[in-house]
């Protein structure tokens, strides 16, 4: 183990070990709290074990998975989070699982994690935790309440939309100005979201030194946006009209927070005012941002330009560059497929000189966006994928007469893109790789028996599975790893059932 003092060894040329769900975390401030370490944890998944070592300033913070650990490891790498604006440091552990039970001191770190696992599982009857500080769910309510506080640069509905979408889907955002504060309702698709990320950005800056959030949970637990623009957004329902200068909040809703009919801009008299520093074009990492790593606030979003139904989406931002696949193994069908449930996938081309790399074409910005968070760090036959946005605009097709040998395909009319009826319930069931999959339309016939049959032959090993009480056409399957999940999606997402019925799979949010 590196010992605490010796800062040299912090600058990244300590050999990484191989990964491990175990995370050795260091530089830790002295007065940190149990769930501001876990709370580093939560987005990437369930964090099982934690030991703190306060006297060398560092910590163990055990995952559930390894999947989980290095999604974590590759976001927090760049650009280290902040905890108590002190930087800390993040790195698999040499330790493949952390044994505490003899260890003096357990208690606090046992209260803490009882606390967010049952926050986690849903039983939300908490009121206070000894050492679960901050973990308490005060709301259900899926809608987070923000206010930005020294304003020195202008903050956009996109911008938001980037931050906050690290921990989790964010189906709806409303922005207005009230009290001369600039506010925001954002809404996540699960209320769960919306504690981990109250719980990891209130309070933090978005850039340095400025733009600080104060955020709450809102007394509303649905939003209802008209139009989508600048000022508003429902990334459910890409049908919206922009409602030129029309008010963003239905009438009722802006009683509900004594705001003006008309919601005026956050900068009047300010168009046209972008920030004044140079920002690179790549993306800006934001080190006032603790917790988040690199924000890769793309240009766009700080200027405000946003894909909008109608206008074309920003190029160059809906086109991923995935590299380290197994060239032995991938077809553009499989990311097609994969990256097809955070997004409508237009084009894919594996890249012929290089197999390991591969271009995939989303729809817009909104959902390149989504695709790399989700997917970003998971494992795909056997390797750790990484997904970057590309610098180029759009996936070329090969010229006529120039075959390259099935490598890029064009999914444009494809029948199986999940999200190209507006409002469809799929904008609400997004969520990260898990061992678990929904399967729906399922037919009578079918029985559980046979669906555990039809995964098994695809080489996984089949955990547990439910048909929903309710609706027979649905079930839950557990397997044994998020890869497995993975592969299983991959090879049986539309397979045919017979009886007219192609089986739908989808990454779950429950376990069984």
């Amino acid at each position: 183990m590196a010992n605490g003092n010796d800062s040299k060894k912090f600058k990244g040329d300590r050999s990484p070990c191989s990964p491990s769900r175990v995370l050795h975390i260091r530089k830790i401030p002295n007065d940190v709290t149990e769930s501001e370490i876990i709370s580093l944890g939560l987005p990437f998944g369930k964090v099982t074990n934690l030991l703190m070592l306060k006297g060398k300033s560092q910590a163990f913070l055990e995952m559930a998975s390894e999947e989980a650990a290095v999604s974590m490891v590759n976001y927090y790498t760049p650009v280290p989070p902040h905890v108590r604006s002190q930087p800390v440091y993040i790195q698999y552990s040499n330790h493949r699982e952390l044994k505490t039970d003899n260890l003096p001191n357990q208690a606090r770190a046992q209260a803490a994690l009882q606390a967010v696992n049952t926050l986690q599982s849903g039983g939300l009857t908490l009121t206070s935790v000894p050492g679960g500080e901050g973990l308490v769910l005060s709301g259900q309510s899926p809608v987070l309440r923000i206010i930005v506080e020294n304003l020195f640069y202008p903050v956009t509905l996109e911008v938001l939309h980037q931050i906050f979408s690290k921990f989790g889907t964010v189906i709806k955002i409303i922005t207005f100005t009230k009290n001369n504060q600039f506010q925001a309702l954002l809404q996540y698709a699960d209320p769960m979201n919306a504690h981990h990320a109250k719980v990891a950005l209130d309070g933090q800056n978005i850039y340095n030194a400025c733009c600080t959030l104060r955020i709450e949970f809102s007394k509303l637990t649905s939003l209802n946006v008209k139009y989508n623009n600048d000022k508003s957004r429902d990334f459910t329902r890409l049908d919206l009209p922009t409602g030129d200068g029309q008010p963003s909040l239905d009438t009722t809703m802006a009683a509900a927070f004594g705001a003006p009919g008309i919601i005026s801009s956050p900068y009047a008299g300010a168009a046209g005012f972008a920030p004044a520093i140079g920002f690179p074009q790549a993306g800006l990492s934001v080190p006032g941002v603790p917790g988040l790593g690199p924000l890769a606030l793309t240009t766009s979003a700080i200027t405000g330009r946003m894909a909008i139904p109608g206008m074309t989406a920003i190029p160059g931002h809906s086109v991923l560059l995935v590299s380290n696949l197994n060239p032995d193994a991938i077809l553009p069908h499989g990311l097609f497929i994969l990256f097809g449930v955070y997004g409508d996938v237009q084009r894919v081309k594996i890249l012929f000189n290089k197999k390991e790399n591969a271009l995939v074409q989303m729809t817009d910005a909104t959902q390149a966006q989504l695709a790399m968070s989700h997917l970003n760090g998971q494992r795909l036959h056997g390797r750790v994928l990484r997904i970057t946005l590309s610098k180029h605009q759009s996936v070329q097709l090969p010229r006529e007469g120039h075959e390259d040998q099935g490598l890029t395909k064009d999914y444009t009319n494809s029948p199986l893109h999940r999200f190209k009826k507006p409002g469809s319930k799929n904008f609400q069931n997004i969520f990260p790789p898990s061992a678990t999959l929904h399967l729906s339309n399922i037919p009578p016939l079918v029985t559980d028996e046979d669906l555990k049959r039809l995964f098994a032959s695809t080489g996984c090993s089949v955990k547990g599975f439910k048909f929903f009480q309710k609706d027979r056409k649905m079930a839950l399957i557990q397997l044994g790893s998020v890869e497995e999940a993975i592969l299983a999606l991959i090879e049986l997402h539309n397979h045919d059932l017979g009886e007219n019925h192609h089986l739908r799979v989808s990454f779950s949010k429950s376990m069984i």
